[in-house]
């Protein structure tokens, strides 16, 4: 039997894992609560006519495409991509047959928080794990950010536009991280512009989709529990119209 490895975080009120401004909010609604709910489609309904006077649980959500465990489409990063050849695909348009195909693991995680991978480190990665990349395999990132700790949105390695490109390059369209962003934390590249005041260091793993485009997942968790390779990675996103990004169930699938 194959094992599944759950890398998605949840979408909750009680672990922050977004900027104030961005946090998701959830108002639960009970059995207790909801029994007025049902009788508005059945008039004259009490609520000792249910059994044990319940109705139902729901949830109602006010929450960004960006929260919890999502992808991201080349429409977020741009207006066009293909070095502006074609407008940016949206969510709604992602190619399907991306989204389960053998996953490759690379860990970071000894690396400094804020720090920008290079193309000649990755290529150096994946000689470390002796494995050769193949087109359109899915490349996760293990970057050191930890998931329910103080300060998620400032941990982790970033990738770099030379690195992005280095993948997509090879065929990698679907690509993803356990960090809060596939680029370096904000924190840590705005000190860094605020030095050299070069605005090609400001989100430039994502804007490298304006060359070609990509998918990439932010906020997995669990990479530690992967090998480096051998495993199959499910990563379906949600249909949202001309949306920059959908929520996925991340699943890594280990052994047969």
């Amino acid at each position: 039997m194959p094992r599944f490895v759950d890398l998605s975080i949840p979408i909750t009120n009680d672990v922050i894992s977004d900027p104030e401004v961005m946090r998701p909010k959830i108002q639960y609604m009970t059995h207790q609560d909801t029994w007025q709910q049902i009788a508005m489609f059945f008039p004259g309904l009490e609520k000792g006519d249910l059994p044990d006077g319940e109705g139902w649980a729901l949830e109602m959500l006010e929450l960004s495409t960006h929260n919890g465990t999502h992808m991201d489409a080349p429409w977020h990063y741009h207006s066009t991509t293909d070095e502006g050849a074609a407008p940016a695909p949206s969510i709604d348009e992602a190619p399907l047959d991306r989204f389960f195909r053998p996953g490759v693991k690379l860990d970071f995680s000894h690396l400094p928080h804020g720090h920008v991978v290079t193309a000649d480190e990755l290529e150096h990665a994946f000689a470390e794990i002796n494995y050769e990349l193949e087109p359109l395999d899915i490349v996760l990132i293990q970057s050191g950010a930890v998931y329910g700790t103080d300060d998620f949105i400032d941990q982790g390695v970033g990738l770099g536009a030379d690195a992005t490109l280095w993948l997509t390059e090879r065929g990698v369209e679907v690509v993803g991280t356990d960090a809060w962003s596939w680029d370096a934390p904000f924190s840590h590249t705005a000190k860094r512009w605020a030095e050299t005041r070069d605005p090609s260091i400001i989100w430039e793993g994502h804007k490298a989709g304006r060359i070609r485009p990509y998918y990439q997942i932010e906020k997995l968790t669990n990479l530690e529990r992967l090998p480096a390779h051998g495993f199959m990675f499910s990563c379906f996103p949600v249909k949202i119209e001309r949306a920059s990004a959908g929520w996925i169930r991340a699943v890594a699938i280990i052994g047969e």
